[in-house]
């Protein structure tokens, strides 16, 4: 599982995306299934930037939209599960995908421990986690499977 972001889609909250070709090299043997949570969870692109606040999920004009994100990440799970995934390249500091560091909810750019809820979600179903700075540490993980 990649966040679509990284594979190119233009599907950030500025319409933008985050292409990354260590990520898209991953392709080479592997099978990769690109999701966007935030779109499937019903969210417009461009939208406004959101941020975990609390239990919250709340975007840049104060709008609650925690639905939409535990509905995208519930939708992401799923498809992991159809397919078996036992990985998953997650955009880092999102509130959806990032994984030991988000933006902490102010908008100010600081950060905090902790996951975003697709990212929360994938862990706690035994989905492992990677940013795109750690694809170096998925390789590994992928060849001492092929081994395995």
């Amino acid at each position: 599982m990649v966040s679509s972001c990284l594979l190119g889609c233009n599907c950030r909250y500025d319409g933008k995306n985050c292409r990354n070709k260590d990520v898209r090299a991953l392709a080479k043997g592997n099978v990769l299934i690109g999701i966007c949570p935030e779109q499937t969870g019903g969210l417009s692109t461009p939208r406004n930037p959101a941020e975990i606040q609390g239990e919250k999920v709340v975007s840049s004009a104060g709008k609650n939209v925690t639905k939409e994100y535990t509905k995208g990440a519930k939708a992401a799970l799923s498809l992991a599960k159809l397919n078996k995934a036992k990985y998953a390249v997650l955009k880092a500091k999102s509130p959806s995908c990032g994984k030991g560091v988000i933006y902490d909810g102010t908008f100010t750019g600081g950060k905090t421990e902790g996951n975003g809820i697709t990212a929360q979600l994938f862990i706690d179903n035994g989905i492992e986690v990677f940013t795109e700075d750690e694809v170096d540490s998925l390789k590994e993980k992928l060849k001492a499977d092929m081994k395995g």
